[in-house]
């Protein structure tokens, strides 16, 4: 709390304390202690982005490794020979009138598209996110 009517304010905690001789003198900064260590090396370092001058005990670099690519997806081959060409993904919340809608739009597909032979099935559930994030189940069906 602060004194008002006080003609001494309590020095600061971190404040230089003056000499009598000091006063109205500006402070000296005293020159930090010169410390050499022998361990550092003050040479410029050569990053190998010069004009051709190569550090002299750089050991030879190492052969870089070849960069792997996967291979690039290629449609699954199945028992007669055929290849998948299409899929077709279909997908429901997870509650019981969704799943039987989702049965009758695959089997109404299906009905509509007789030609299509069934390669592959694969089946997930997860979160699709429309006004808010619901389980659903998705299923992609390979022909």
């Amino acid at each position: 709390m602060d004194n008002v009517g006080s003609n001494n304010p309590t020095p600061k905690p971190n404040a230089p304390i003056l000499l009598e001789s000091e006063a109205g003198q500006p402070i000296r900064l005293e020159p930090a202690p010169a410390v050499s260590s022998p361990n550092v090396s003050r040479a410029p370092l050569n990053l190998g982005s010069g004009a051709g001058a190569a550090a002299p005990s750089a050991p030879p670099a190492a052969p870089r490794a070849p960069v792997l690519r996967p291979a690039p997806p290629r449609p699954a081959a199945v028992a007669g020979g055929d290849r998948i060409t299409a899929c077709k993904t279909f997908f429901t919340k997870l509650h019981p009138g969704a799943l039987h809608f989702l049965e009758e739009q695959i089997t109404g597909w299906l009905k509509d598209n007789p030609g299509i032979v069934i390669k592959r099935t694969d089946v997930v559930t997860g979160e699709i996110t429309e006004k808010k994030a619901e389980p659903s189940l998705i299923i992609v069906v390979w022909y």
